[in-house]
C-alpha cells in the first residue's frame, strides 16, 4: 500500500511527534526541494529518544557531552527515518521546519522556505539500512503527489561549508534510480 500525505501535510504512515520548531512558509512559495540529512545522538549511537527530545526542545543538557549546547538549539525536520524503517513526523509538510539552517540552492537562500527535511538515523561513518532507503523512496513518492518537488539533495549540497550529511555512505544512485524525476543536476551549480 502506498503512503499518502493529506491536505494538512501529515503522512498516514508516520507516527506524529509534534515539534514547536516550525513556522509558516512564505506566501506564494512552492515546495520544490527534498533535503536528506543524517543524525544520531549521541554521535554514532542509534535508537533511543535523544533525536525526538532535540526536535521537541526536551533534550537533557547533562545526558551526554555537548548536549548543553544542543539544549539551546531550536531545530526540527519534517521526518525522521529510524534504522528499522520506522517513520516519525515532527512538522506537517505545509509548514516550514527548521532543518537547513544557513543554506542556498540555485542562488536562492533560505532553503527551509522551499524544502522538506528528512533525517535518516545514521552518521557519515556507516552505511544506511536497506529498509531506510525503502522508506525514503516511499515517502518521496508520496510527497511528490502532494507537493511540486523537483529535486532531492543532501544537506551537504545546500550548506557545503558547514555540513557533510547525508555522508559518503549515502547511496545516491539508488535514490536516483528509484526517483529519476528528482535527480538534481549538480553540474549546473
Amino acid at each position: 500500500m502506498s503512503w499518502q500525505i493529506d491536505e494538512a501535510g501529515w503522512c498516514d504512515a508516520a507516527t506524529v511527534v509534534p515539534s514547536p520548531n516550525c513556522d509558516a512558509r512564505p506566501d506564494g512559495i512552492g515546495i520544490s526541494l527534498l533535503v536528506v540529512h543524517n543524525i544520531s545522538l549521541p554521535a554514532g549511537r542509534f535508537r533511543g529518544d535523544h533525536v525526538l527530545r532535540l526536535f521537541t526542545n526536551r533534550i537533557d543538557p547533562l545526558a551526554a557531552p555537548g548536549y548543553d549546547a544542543l539544549a539551546t538549539l531550536r531545530v526540527s525536520a519534517h521526518f525522521f527515518i529510524r534504522r528499522n524503517g520506522e517513520l516519525l513526523q515532527f512538522v506537517p509538510t505545509v509548514a516550514r521546519a527548521w532543518h537547513a539552517g544557513v543554506s542556498m540552492w540555485r542562488d536562492r537562500p533560505g532553503c527551509n522556505d522551499v524544502s522538506i527535511g528528512v533525517e535518516l538515523e545514521g552518521s557519515d561513518l556507516v552505511p544506511f539500512e536497506d529498509i531506510q532507503y525503502d522508506a525514503l523512496i516511499r515517502l518521496a513518492s508520496a510527497l511528490r503527489l502532494r507537493h511540486p518537488l523537483r529535486e532531492v539533495v543532501g544537506h551537504c549540497d545546500i550548506a557545503p561549508l558547514r555540513k557533510t550529511d547525508p555522508g559518503p555512505y549515502f547511496d545516491w544512485q539508488r535514490i536516483h534510480a528509484a526517483l529519476p524525476q528528482l535527480k538534481a543536476d549538480l553540474l549546473a551549480e
